[in-house]
């Protein structure tokens, strides 16, 4: 991460987003103390469903597939639950059994 001054930031604005866009973060320096970070946005506009994904995805929590669903998985029918058991319980009984 470099830090660059006021000065030189003002001069090189454009070089210096240029190298933002490709992944680097910069530091903003003003008589020297940082003042401001200037780092990649994601490529997504913060607030919406994109962004929200991208964040779960860099926590671990989320995982994008890297195909879409084979559409026949979609049309079949779908399995039927044990008499007397919700989908939660059929989900628990599942997990007991190691499956």
């Amino acid at each position: 991460m470099e830090a660059i001054s006021v000065t030189e930031i003002k001069a090189r604005f454009s070089q210096v987003l240029a190298r933002v866009a490709r992944g680097e973060t910069v530091l903003v320096v003003r008589r020297g103390r940082v003042v401001a970070r200037i780092a990649p946005a994601g490529g997504v506009i913060p607030g919406t469903e994109a962004s929200h994904l991208e964040a779960l995805e860099r926590e671990g929590l989320l995982r994008r597939a890297a195909r879409p669903p084979d559409p026949e998985v979609l049309e079949s029918p779908r399995p039927s639950l044990p008499r007397g058991k919700g989908l939660l319980g059929a989900l628990l009984a599942e997990r007991e059994d190691g499956r």
